[in-house]
């Protein structure tokens, strides 16, 4: 890095982790107070359908089918490099911005395929920074990584926490990884994820509205998942 710009990543580091180790507010257990009380309003075989949708997918995703990646690019300094990452981003955030246009215009049919399809945005977008990062990506242990990426980035307050701790120090706690993926906690990652979501999800259903508000939520949790990408590899690299 150059001196400049590390001083510039650890600050905006600095002020990630302080948020990532923050304890949920007020505000925070009443709004997920709230969305349990809005899954209880949901019928059971949606959110049978959405479970089993979002585990299934995002197992095929990251350890089924093979990403195609580049080789990693040569970059002059570390400034040049996130400049990269972050162009990356907001193609893959008018993309996503786009697809929740097209579904959130759909009605309800159209609507529930963006749940998967957005899946498949995010974690292709994974993938990218990852590798624009130098990361290895066939590496199950990597993929591992990814999916608590993911994680931080669309969980309550509480689960996040625990998964930044879980995060820190990686290339000490990926050795204790257990060799079978399946071990991987799926039923809490999909319920979180499920909660984080489903409230700005379900107004893209309402017609009328559906188009505008894909539009800015998937425009918004693409740039969410982006950032948070870029400090969780920040803090692997930042000491290097």
């Amino acid at each position: 890095m150059t001196n400049e710009y590390e001083l510039i990543v650890r600050k905006e580091l600095a002020a990630w982790q302080k948020e990532m180790l923050r304890r949920p507010t007020l505000f925070n257990k009443l709004s997920k107070r709230m969305q349990v009380k809005i899954n209880d309003w949901i019928p059971e075989k949606v959110h049978k359908a959405i479970t089993a949708t979002l585990k299934q997918l995002i197992r095929g995703v990251l350890f089924g089918a093979k990403y195609t990646t580049r080789e990693p690019m040569l970059y002059i300094n570390f400034a040049e490099q996130e400049a990269a990452i972050l162009k990356k981003i907001d193609s893959y955030k008018k993309t996503a911005a786009v697809e929740g246009g097209i579904t959130g215009a759909g009605g309800i049919l159209f609507g529930l395929a963006d749940f998967p399809i957005l899946i498949g945005i995010k974690i292709k977008l994974l993938f990218e920074i990852a590798n624009l990062y130098g990361f290895d990506v066939d590496d199950y242990k990597e993929r591992v990584y990814l999916l608590h990426i993911f994680e931080l980035a669309f969980s309550s307050h509480e689960h996040r926490r625990s998964i930044y701790l879980k995060m820190t120090d990686w290339e000490t706690k990926k050795k204790e990884l257990p060799p079978d993926i399946h071990q991987f906690d799926w039923r809490n990652f999909q319920q979180e994820y499920r909660d984080y979501i489903d409230l700005a999800k379900m107004a893209q259903l309402v017609p009328v509205i559906g188009a505008p508000v894909g539009v800015i939520v998937n425009y918004r949790l693409i740039k969410k998942l982006g950032i948070t990408a870029m400090n969780a590899y920040r803090m692997r690299l930042v000491n290097k």
